[in-house]
């Protein structure tokens, strides 16, 4: 059976319209899916991520997450992807958002792909680090387990903020025992054909490098945990 709660549309990151209505379409689809019998019994595995999971500028069938449910249909047939993600989103909204999620699905894996949107944004990389470990706390505390994957941002930040900012994923990793994605897009940036005209977010056409460098990480994970 193939297991994935539909993507969200895309927002504006300061609109609260928008906001509004990604929450109302999100919490549809946790009602969709908790009424469907058959799903009750797979096992949950959560994205919590951004533009860069919710398949921003491309169809929500050809973005990574997607593909990455149709493999985990094929070769982890128990488990169920779940898509959290919504295009704009920072590392507060995320973990203002996460309880509600983790009390509905008690995921036994979350894949943690937040901080991009903070580092556009300029927000002190103390604060995206506090964040993403209280994040990182909750699921721990709720028993699931966190696959978290690093975020690069342009280098006309310069070295004094894009330095620390992607260190922080590898401190985060070490200090609370995560396997670690260190580039959710590795390959990719340096490909202008890749990437779409904004130069931030990837092309149909790169999401399945994205899979792999993910599957590299997870599928070891999944193979430990047991099918």
């Amino acid at each position: 059976m193939h297991c994935m709660v539909p993507f969200r549309p895309q927002r504006a990151a300061d609109s609260p319209v928008s906001q509004i209505l990604a929450r109302s379409i999100i919490f549809a689809a946790l009602l969709a899916l908790q009424a469907a019998p058959a799903m009750a019994q797979q096992r949950n595995l959560l994205v919590w991520g951004d533009s860069l999971s919710a398949a921003y500028g491309i169809r929500g069938e050809q973005g990574w997450v997607e593909l990455l449910s149709g493999r985990m249909t094929r070769e982890f047939p128990a488990w169920c992807v779940i898509n959290g993600s919504v295009s704009g989103e920072t590392t507060t909204g995320g973990l203002e958002r996460l309880p509600a999620m983790l009390a509905e699905y008690r995921p036994e894996l979350v894949i943690l792909e937040l901080g991009g949107n903070d580092g556009l944004r300029g927000i002190p990389v103390e604060s995206i680090r506090e964040n993403l470990a209280a994040m990182i706390r909750l699921i721990k505390a709720e028993g699931g387990r966190v696959l978290l994957a690093g975020i690069r941002i342009p280098p006309n930040y310069g070295p004094r903020y894009t330095q620390p900012f992607q260190q922080n994923y590898f401190s985060l990793a070490e200090e609370h025992e995560l396997p670690l994605l260190p580039f959710l897009m590795e390959g990719i940036p340096e490909n202008p054909e890749l990437m779409q005209d904004d130069g931030i977010h990837p092309v149909a056409e790169a999401q399945p490098i994205i899979l792999d460098n993910v599957w590299a990480v997870l599928k070891p994970m999944l193979l430990e945990m047991g099918n």
